[in-house]
């Protein structure tokens, strides 16, 4: 196990950030380390990282994180180089939770309405089970642990449940506790596992006499609880093949089967709450005369309710999300960078306390910024004819100005860093914008309608070289 460093306030030690390596800084890669941990110290919320590719980047943000010891995102502007990252990561922080986190479609084929056509095109996908397992398993490292280094693409700016509601719905087991196996499995059967009596996979639960298999589904294997009248005898990690233990634990925290979930109060007032936008939404088009998308909206939206009351899930169940989230129209989705700030805040005190590093920025940046508007053209012609209600349009990925709100302090690392992020650099250091950067998009993207500056006077700060 790694080292520990200052007490949590319920007296829990945090693992500390330890960078293993046989190899150690050279040329100007320590200045490198010196000089951006001295500006994000002082309170600069904005740096680039210079280097051409083969130069030690990515050595250098390693040897950041153990400086500033935060929980950290890497993002990357595809799954290869982010899976690359990852090993990257993995190997030199082998005692911390170094995690990936990106789509898990292998195919993915959106939603769409082309009236030029007069097509519809349904949704189709298929997933990685091994990508999906991983987004759970961040999202369960975040709120549990306070040394996270999370590996993304642009996939965490996408919508998650959550986090008072992913923390709310779960299960804490723990060694020698006064528990009935007959309720604990109809609590996991609350948080949406699949009670079995034969083969355990994952997202399922067993129960025989008084031994209890539980695999999640951000786990590669199961777990089995031992009980011995009426407490909690055993808990540990198991071979899913032949259930040799490989593992004591004294506790354990079991998170919900799926990501989208809610409490009964809740989902039943989304109902009502979507019952009546639909009323609202047919006397909208029966009032402009538009009769076959008034006859559609009322359809569609009525078969959804029903599979929602019969099952709890129905196909596109996101697009309804800002209901079941409790989020006011037009309001941002929750995502990862939210899960960020939960770690942040539970482990050092403050929701701002991690770092964001954007990888090939150059790239990056604008893919981010592209997301909303791509997103956006797509429901509009889906809600416009009747196959979705407006609220559709909340079920979206984040505005770049949105993007750059959340985060407090991120270090832009490319070759050939764009005129958005060298821009953005000279905001807010308070130097002069060079003519040739002015045509760029203020705020690294978030234009005029960002809420707050970003400048709060931080130190003086250049481009550094690796």
């Amino acid at each position: 196990m790694g080292d520990y460093i200052s007490l949590e306030k319920n007296g829990a030690l945090l693992m500390r950030f330890s960078l293993i390596s046989s190899h150690q800084l050279a040329g100007d890669q320590e200045g490198v380390v010196e000089k951006l941990n001295s500006q994000l110290r002082n309170g600069q919320e904005r740096c680039v990282l210079l280097g051409v590719t083969g130069s030690g980047k990515t050595f250098t943000m390693a040897h950041l994180i153990e400086n500033i010891q935060r929980p950290t995102l890497i993002i990357s502007h595809n799954k290869t180089l982010a899976r690359q990252l990852w090993e990257e990561m993995k190997d030199m922080y082998p005692t911390n939770a170094v995690e990936y986190f990106v789509s898990y479609y292998d195919y993915y084929q959106p939603e769409a309405y082309l009236p030029q056509r007069d097509l519809y095109i349904d949704k189709e996908l298929s997933k990685n089970e091994r990508i999906e397992q991983e987004r759970f398993s961040t999202v369960a490292s975040l709120v549990t642990r306070p040394d996270t280094i999370i590996i993304a693409s642009v996939s965490c700016i996408y919508g998650l449940n959550p986090p008072k509601t992913f923390l709310g719905q779960h299960t804490h087991i723990k060694a020698r506790a006064k528990a009935d196996p007959q309720n604990l499995i109809k609590e996991l059967v609350k948080l949406q596992y699949t009670r079995t009596t034969s083969d355990l996979s994952k997202g399922c639960a067993r129960l025989k006499g008084e031994i209890l298999d539980i695999w999640m589904p951000s786990r590669e294997r199961p777990f089995r609880i031992k009980f011995e009248l009426d407490e909690i005898h055993e808990i540990s990690v198991c071979d899913p093949i032949d259930w040799k233990k490989l593992e004591t634990l004294e506790e354990v925290w079991i998170h919900p089967k799926e990501f989208f979930m809610t409490d009964p109060e809740t989902f039943s007032t989304a109902l009502n709450e979507i019952e009546r936008d639909l009323e609202i939404r047919a006397k909208q088009f029966n009032d402009r005369e538009q009769w076959p998308e008034a006859a559609r909206i009322r359809q569609r939206t009525e078969f959804d309710l029903e599979m929602l009351r019969q099952t709890g899930h129905c196909n596109g169940v996101e697009n309804y999300s800002r209901y079941f989230d409790r989020r006011g129209p037009g309001e941002r989705p929750y995502c990862l960078l939210d899960f960020m700030r939960t770690c942040a805040e539970k482990y050092h005190g403050d929701q701002d306390e991690y770092l964001v590093f954007m990888d090939e920025s150059h790239v990056t940046l604008p893919q981010i910024g592209g997301m909303y508007a791509g997103d956006r053209s797509r429901k509009e012609n889906l809600i416009q004819h009747g196959f979705r209600l407006p609220s559709a349009y909340d079920n979206r990925p984040l505005e770049i100005r949105e993007f750059q709100e959340m985060i407090p302090k991120m270090i832009y690392v490319s070759a050939t860093p764009g005129p958005r992020e060298l821009r953005h650099l000279c905001e807010v250091t308070g130097q002069a914008i060079p003519p040739e950067l002015e045509h760029a998009p203020p705020k690294g993207g978030g234009k005029k309608k960002i809420k707050s500056p970003i400048d709060k006077g931080g130190g003086a700060a250049d481009h550094y070289r690796t």
